[in-house]
């Protein structure tokens, strides 16, 4: 039961770094151009920042599963900081969803299931890569 338990979370932990790779090709190139979105520009490098913290938390948990609980602590504390940055209505909306994402897929992992939906995380990341590059 622990081994299943350790595994789920690398696993959700894998499926979150994949969420903020596909987050971190978005935005990279979203701020470059003429950009709507003055909360993304402003806030490119803290994005960044985080989403790189939260890939290498990722990276962490698949090397050992024993530091799993810490790369959830990370990626929790980087999306908190994301939200924190910015005044953007419309930034905050699809980090929440992201954040909502994480802890459902954290806690259906928590609870014992072995093969989670890792979908809402998907469409979360998509939402607010596409807010940030609008």
């Amino acid at each position: 039961m622990t081994a299943d338990r350790r595994h789920g979370r690398r696993v959700a932990t894998l499926a979150t770094t994949l969420a903020a790779v596909a987050l971190t090709a978005g935005l990279a190139t979203g701020c470059d151009g003429v950009d709507n979105s003055l909360d993304c520009l402003q806030n490119a490098d803290t994005i960044a920042d985080s989403l790189k913290a939260i890939n290498e938390a990722g990276l962490d948990a698949a090397k050992d599963p024993t530091r799993t609980d810490k790369s959830i602590e990370t990626i929790n504390k980087n999306l908190d900081k994301i939200d924190d940055k910015t005044d953007d209505g419309k930034v905050d909306k699809a980090v929440d969803k992201l954040n909502k994402a994480v802890a459902d897929y954290n806690r259906a992992i928590l609870n014992g299931d072995t093969d989670p939906d890792s979908s809402k995380i998907n469409d979360a990341a998509d939402e607010l890569k596409n807010v940030c590059t609008s």
